[in-house]
């Protein structure tokens, strides 16, 4: 495994230019899922598989691919490798963006060096990651993995009242393949951590075994509009005033626990929003997150029986709706431990971790043995235009992952199988 690496120079020059498509003049990032700045973004990544010889195809949900088929049986199962590009609002440049780019340099590494594969090498762009234009997050490979039927997430309505499947077509990436359509042997994806834990503990390298659960809700509260100035407090059905319990409840809850719940209000509005009326109506969303699915249950139980109390003591009505569910995920041992050994090898520190944010690696675990693999975040920091890792942390990532990959294609008589 020795003897080959990655071209850190075109690496960090392609995140870089990809890192500003979508800017606006603010010079904010801002890549929505089948929007125009993504598929600027979308053009710019097909342009550089095509330009390393890789066969460009698109599914029907609109994930992207780079296919290396060389001298291979088509038919064989491919190893895939990946992530996505679509971003928050006022994002970084890295988180997603990273798996792709460092992918496709993956491949076009060993294609330069002249290593011709026995079974084809994929890199995977999935659709709508984010979740930010379209529900739920992490949509595309969801999809892809047979969780959400094609139809009905390309029926999916934004944000901005904008049907998924018509913005795919209207962009020109409403693909013909369905999703599915090459069933990996494997998926591995490079990411950065988006925590500190790497950082602070001086290590260049996080082995991910596992992904919390998550649970996505968003909550209705209907009280009763009133004058600000008029209505004692002790008469008030005030939606504003209960929604901010909830919101206390959860962080009180979760500092409390001794697990690693956590919780978190990421949206909230109120009617009419008003200075000087009472709130009679407030809508807010849930995060909760566990990678114990017993706990996550737990906590789910425990918000859900708060709010029957609330609704009382506060003479509200409370709605809840379910906006996503995925249960924690456990990624395939052996490659875990294949991570481990590729770190060892570029004499690099390595640790096992959990993921605190969901990845599309979550949704392929359904299908195929799956991992991942981190490189630092500094201070922690994502989705946000601080978000950084170091050049050499990003290069040797994509390192890793390049031994990765021909350790796993040149494994024989396991369940992923021999690929050269």
């Amino acid at each position: 495994m020795t003897g080959l690496s990655v071209d850190g120079s075109r690496l960090l020059g392609r995140l870089h230019t990809l890192g500003e498509i979508g800017r606006d003049k603010d010079g904010r990032l801002t890549r929505l899922a089948a929007s125009d700045s993504e598929k600027a973004g979308r053009d710019a990544v097909a342009g550089w598989f095509r330009e390393a010889g890789l066969e460009v195809a698109v599914d029907r949900v609109g994930n992207l691919f780079g296919i290396w088929s060389g001298d291979a049986d088509a038919n064989a199962a491919p190893l895939m490798l990946g992530s996505h590009i679509d971003t928050v609002i006022n994002a970084g440049i890295y988180d997603g963006c990273y798996g792709v780019l460092a992918a496709l340099e993956v491949v076009q590494s060993m294609k330069e060096a002249a290593l011709t594969p026995a079974c084809p090498l994929v890199v995977a762009a999935f659709t709508n990651e984010e979740g930010v234009r379209y529900a739920p997050d992490m949509l595309g490979s969801l999809v892809y993995a047979g969780g959400l039927a094609v139809e009905d997430a390309l029926a999916t309505i934004g944000t901005d009242g904008t049907q998924l499947g018509e913005e795919l077509a209207r962009i020109g990436y409403a693909g013909p393949h369905e999703p599915g359509f090459l069933r990996p042997r494997a998926y591995l994806e490079l990411h950065i951590e988006q925590g500190p834990v790497l950082e602070r503990e001086g290590l260049p390298i996080g082995a991910v075994e596992n992904l919390q659960g998550i649970s996505w809700q968003r909550v209705i509260i209907e009280g009763r509009a009133n004058h600000a100035g008029t209505t004692p407090m002790s008469m008030r059905q005030d939606a504003g005033h209960a929604a901010a319990r909830v919101v206390t409840f959860l962080r009180d809850r979760a500092a409390a626990s001794n697990a690693p719940t956590v919780a978190t209000v990421g949206c909230m509005a109120f009617e009419p929003n008003a200075i000087n009326v009472i709130p009679s109506r407030a809508t807010f969303t849930v995060d909760l997150r566990d990678p114990d699915e017993a706990r996550l249950q737990r906590e789910e139980a425990a918000l859900a029986a708060y709010l029957d109390e609330l609704a009382v003591a506060e003479g509200v009505t409370i709605t809840t709706e379910r906006l996503a569910r995925f249960e924690p995920v456990i990624f395939d041992r052996g490659i875990v431990e294949q991570v481990e050994r590729a770190a060892a090898r570029r004499g690099l520190r390595c640790r096992r971790m959990t993921s605190g944010a969901g990845h599309d690696a979550q949704m392929m675990a359904r299908i195929c043995p799956t991992a991942m693999i981190f490189v630092p975040s500094k201070g922690g920091v994502s989705h946000n235009p601080e978000e950084h890792t170091a050049p050499d942390e990003l290069v040797a990532g994509a390192n890793v992952l390049l031994d990765m990959v021909r350790e796993l294609v040149e494994a024989g008589g396991d369940k992923r199988g021999r690929c050269w």
